[in-house]
């Protein structure tokens, strides 16, 4: 299913934004920077990685996502035994027809949630590496289009738990962001354990937006002007991790255009038309931090860490 473009005028697109924002903060209680910051990556039409601990609503926000956008949904539980045509889908001869039939896997859905991905294996890992790259898939020679807008979250539970594989440098990079969302404060979670169920109140909320409104704020957020000199500083910021001797590999250029694209959907959050050196600062973290990675895994260093040292050490001209 592709939802038609069209055009949506601005003031309608920050009043409708606002409500969104509303809403979710409702049902995902104290954590408005994250809810923020995972809107800003769907406008920049980039996949998301959610890594946290289970039990803190990593699920819970992304249903709050598909709700409020009305998006075709489809979630993946990723587990050790897993193969790619459980995520992809397959050929099944139909002896009526005499013919293989392609049988969509789940992964053919507006929003995926590939939930605790690092728990397949590498090889079920890569089965979407293709899907987040050219949002299309090929199977047995055949080339399958996704839906258009086509979004990944994956939830990844911390490397040192049992049953977990990393996932490859290949496969982060392809993630626009990385957020956490931590535990709740005491009142949030006072709250909580008061209130009504979660999962009632994402089955209560009525769509803020249709999938074709998306599709329009992604045209919108690529019409953010992004000035000389503000790509001048994203550059500095990339050289810096690639100069940097305790990180393992700097950022790719894949990476400088994920800062740029982001920048310009969270200035359109902040109802801006230009961007700022601080709507760069408000989402290098979420960009840079799942792409560092420190060459000495015993020094104790993060890749939060490091982008927050290299943030600090460069200046705004």
């Amino acid at each position: 299913m592709t939802a038609a473009r069209v055009s949506t005028p601005l003031p309608e697109l920050h009043e409708r934004l606002d409500a969104f924002k509303l809403a979710a903060s409702k049902v995902i209680l104290d954590k408005d920077r994250e809810i923020l910051l995972t809107l800003c990556c769907l406008i920049a039409n980039g996949h998301l990685l959610i890594e946290d601990v289970p039990g803190v609503g990593k699920t819970t926000l992304v249903k709050t996502l598909a709700r409020l956008l009305n998006l075709e949904t489809s979630r993946i539980q990723f587990t050790n035994d897993m193969l790619p045509a459980d995520i992809l889908g397959s050929s099944i001869f139909d002896e009526t027809k005499r013919t293989f039939l392609f049988h969509r896997g789940p992964i053919f859905a507006q929003l995926v949630l590939a939930d605790e991905l690092n728990r397949a294996t590498p090889k079920t890992q890569s089965a979407c590496l293709q899907a987040m790259e050219e949002r299309r898939v090929t199977v047995d020679g055949v080339t399958h289009h996704l839906p258009d807008p086509f979004f990944l979250i994956a939830t990844q539970n911390p490397r040192q738990q049992v049953g977990t594989y990393p996932l490859p440098e290949s496969q982060l990079d392809r993630f626009l962001m990385r957020v956490e969302l931590g535990y709740p404060s005491r009142a949030a979670e006072k709250a909580l354990l008061l209130g009504e169920s979660r999962l009632t109140m994402v089955e209560d909320l009525s769509p803020v937006f249709e999938p074709q409104d998306l599709l329009s704020i992604q045209d919108a957020s690529r019409r953010v002007h992004v000035s000389e000199n503000i790509v001048s500083y994203i550059q500095d910021l990339v050289a810096k991790t690639r100069e940097n001797v305790a990180v393992g590999r700097g950022l790719s250029p894949r990476g400088s255009l994920c800062l740029v694209h982001a920048a310009q959907a969270w200035a359109l959050l902040q109802k801006r038309q230009m961007i700022l050196p601080e709507d760069v600062q408000a989402i290098a973290l979420a960009v840079m931090s799942h792409r560092l990675n420190p060459v000495d895994d015993l020094s104790g260093e993060t890749g939060v860490r490091m982008a927050e040292d290299i943030l600090a050490s460069v200046r705004v001209d």
